[in-house]
Order: structure tokens, then C-alpha cells, then sequence
């Protein structure tokens, strides 16, 4: 068993919450815990390519091997699901949410190839994600996509997966880039959408209402090095390697 523990690994108590969806009656080689979750982990946190992972984790051909198989399964994106709404539940609300904010960050990308643009507006030549996100700051839905493209191009792809998985109607609150979606939200999803006007004129940094909670789920995947540019060669790992530095600030925010 691996002796050497680093921050990003998972705590017992954290691993007896997620444990039943990786519990299998299969007999494996390396420890999913020790040698993989954690291995896949450190990755985003660190900035660690996966041929550099430390030796005393399974070999980088496995860790990748179930980084990319879980990905395919969608098997994190349904973990963080049940996780935002435990979450939730904890902090004293419904599991599911009445308002979300949804808004996209632009970051270079690496000389690694895919899917990228020009962000003429941020001055930025790589890619966007793209969040929606309740008003806790946990995310409903992950989307990766050129920098280049305009934000109303893509809301409805971020939203509507979210539309097909709740029931509630939810106020959508957003920047004056979805000025003009108003009437398609509402049609379409049978939501409302509200547009958050910057309450400060001036250019620089301002705290606007709703929307600077969406702005601090970016800035918590500042924390993640991995996370500084998009070194991915395609956008789904790209949207993983998001959901799995969430999933781990969400398990930091359970009791």
C-alpha cells in the first residue's frame, strides 16, 4: 500500500461517501482509492502530466486508462450530481435549486492541439468554459468550447441538459453577452432569464449581484495549477478535468 499521503488525497470519511459508486466485486491490481482516485487527483491539482505521476501510485497507463473510462461513462459527472445536491441538503436547502448563474471563463490553451479560437473581447487565444451554477456555487453543468465563440451560441446547450434533469423552473441570472435570449429561455426551457447589469461603469473588476457567485467557482479552480491554462487535446477532458477539481471542493463541503 502506498505510504507517501499528499493534500489533494481523499480523507476517509470522504471516500466512505463516494465509496459505493466505485465498489465493484471485481478483483483489482492497484487500489481504486490509493492508486487511482487519488492519482487522478493530484493531476489537476499539481499540474503533474500523467507519464510524471510519483512512482508509488499505479502505473500513469492505468490512472489515465480509468481517468478516460469514467469520463466515457459519465461516472464523475453523475458522482458530483449526487454531490451539489447532498451538499445543499447540509447547508439547509432544497437539493435542487430555483436560481442559476451562468457565465464562461477564458483561458489559453497549451501547444497541445484541439478545438480553439481567438477571444477578440478578453485578448485570448484558447478556449472558454462555460458554467451554470447554483446560487451555493456548485456546478449544474460543464461545458468546453472555442474562445471565439459568443456566449449566447452555446447557453442553450449548457442549459438545456439541466432543463431535462429537474423539474423546477428556475430564474436564470446572467451578463448583458446573453442580452436577447430572454424570450428563446422562456420558450424553450420555460425559465426566466435576468440580465445583471454592472452596477459599477467603470472597466475593471466589480461585484454584481448573483453573478459574483459564479465568478467565485472560477476563482476556486484558480487553485488548481492543471487548471491555470487548458492542456487537454479535447474539450471532454478538458470539462473532466473541471468536474474533478469540483467534485473534490464539494466533498470539502460536506460535514
Amino acid at each position: 500500500m502506498r505510504q507517501k499521503r499528499y493534500s489533494s488525497d481523499l480523507t476517509d470519511s470522504q471516500w466512505e461517501t463516494i465509496k459505493p459508486y466505485f465498489t465493484t466485486d471485481r478483483r483489482r491490481r492497484h487500489d481504486l482509492r490509493r492508486d487511482i482516485l487519488d492519482a487522478i487527483l493530484l493531476s489537476p491539482k499539481t499540474g503533474c502530466q500523467w507519464r510524471m505521476l510519483p512512482g508509488e501510485f499505479a502505473p500513469w497507463q492505468t490512472v489515465y486508462y480509468y481517468f478516460r473510462r469514467w469520463r466515457e461513462e459519465g461516472r464523475l459527472q453523475c458522482l458530483l450530481s449526487a454531490l451539489r445536491r447532498t451538499v445543499r441538503r447540509e447547508e439547509g436547502r432544497e437539493g435542487e435549486p430555483s436560481a442559476l448563474i451562468i457565465d464562461c471563463q477564458s483561458v489559453s490553451t497549451s501547444r497541445t492541439g484541439g478545438i480553439a479560437s481567438y477571444d477578440a473581447y478578453r485578448s485570448v487565444k484558447g478556449r472558454k468554459r462555460h458554467l451554470a451554477v447554483d446560487t451555493e456555487g456548485l456546478p449544474w453543468n460543464v461545458m468546453v468550447h472555442a474562445a471565439g465563440d459568443y456566449e449566447s451560441q452555446w447557453a442553450f446547450q449548457v442549459l438545456t441538459p439541466i432543463c431535462g434533469r429537474t423539474e423546477q423552473d428556475k430564474t436564470v441570472f446572467a451578463d448583458s453577452a446573453y442580452q436577447g435570449l430572454g424570450e428563446e429561455v422562456e420558450n424553450k426551457l420555460g425559465w426566466s432569464l435576468s440580465i445583471v447589469e454592472r452596477e459599477d461603469k467603470e472597466s475593471g473588476f466589480s461585484v454584481d449581484p448573483k453573478r459574483w457567485i459564479v465568478e467565485r467557482t472560477f476563482s476556486w479552480l484558480g487553485g488548481w495549477r492543471r487548471l491555470n491554462r487548458d492542456y487537454e487535446r479535447n474539450t471532454g477532458s478538458s470539462e473532466t478535468m473541471v468536474r474533478t477539481a469540483l467534485l473534490r471542493i464539494a466533498l470539502n463541503r460536506l460535514g
